[in-house]
């Protein structure tokens, strides 16, 4: 069900949170940006960012690195600003006061730890050197050639009307999940104002799909082929995983409206099906 109260149910053109696979959106657009020469890569945060509030870290941290959560930024993007609300945090500068203040948790390239923060980092970084709104950015050089336009980020409660609401037993972010039986709830108050260039967009099936198609056909720039492709986005209430060309020729979408792992649990018995390694 999309709307358990309003006994509304999912179908093919039904938005999903989708997580953190907002985070491959942000990939492209920053090797859109490295290929057009507008940053360099392998290069310091600190040439591409001069004014970044910690040049300690700005001096250390490689654009790779960032990229591939190997450069030791944290911080907490789920927590409340001080006296306000998490349907307060809405811009990306709005998150990234959440850590700016946070150091280095490893010297970077040392080893790999997810990080969240780093992609509101990169998200910002987008903003700065094409002089384009991120969320404008990505619908301009990814939805749009790919004919997604069922996609974007919006404020929370402002949603298309076919939105599916997320469900979750979970009592906050990062929180353990309820045993069986546990009851459900709107996750509603755990979402942040609206999403960012880590995670937090919404996109449905058909759209999703729709991507998929574009990049076998070349149409974005700097974008993956669709076989290269296994990604997963989760949190209370919401869990997204596409994979493409997979054997046969199929492509795997699933979206739900439920806790981790909802979605990634129906992808892999597929996966495992199309592969052989389960009758």
């Amino acid at each position: 069900m999309a709307d358990r109260e309003a006994a509304r149910a999912n179908n093919l053109e039904t938005s999903f949170n989708l997580g953190s696979i907002n985070k491959f959106f942000t990939q492209i657009a920053i090797r859109q940006l490295a290929a057009a020469g507008t940053l360099n890569i392998d290069s310091s945060l600190a040439r591409a960012w001069p004014d970044y509030p910690n040049a300690d870290i700005a001096r250390k941290v490689t654009i790779r690195q960032i990229l591939e959560h190997r450069s030791g930024i944290q911080g907490n993007i789920f927590g409340t600003p001080p006296g306000k609300t998490r349907h307060d945090v809405v811009t990306l500068t709005d998150y990234f006061q959440l850590f700016a203040d946070q150091p280095l948790q490893f010297e970077p390239g040392s080893r790999q730890q997810y990080s969240n923060a780093g992609y509101i980092v990169l998200g910002l970084l987008i903003e700065r050197l094409s002089g384009e709104n991120y969320f404008e950015y990505i619908n301009k050089h990814i939805y749009e050639p790919a004919g997604m336009t069922q996609t974007g980020s919006w404020r929370v409660g402002r949603w298309p009307q076919n939105t599916a609401v997320g469900y979750t037993t979970r009592t906050g972010e990062g929180t353990a999940q309820g045993g069986e039986g546990a009851p459900l709830r709107r996750n509603t108050d755990l979402l942040p104002g609206k999403g960012s260039s880590a995670g937090g967009g919404y996109s449905t099936a058909h759209d999703l799909l729709r991507l998929l198609n574009a990049l076998r056909a070349h149409r974005i720039p700097q974008a993956p082929e669709p076989g290269m492709i296994g990604i997963a986005g989760g949190a209370p209430g919401l869990n997204a995983a596409m994979e493409g060309d997979l054997r046969g020729g199929y492509d795997v979408i699933v979206l739900a409206n439920l806790d981790p792992p909802a979605a990634e649990r129906v992808a892999r018995l597929i996966r495992e099906a199309l592969s052989g390694d389960r009758p």
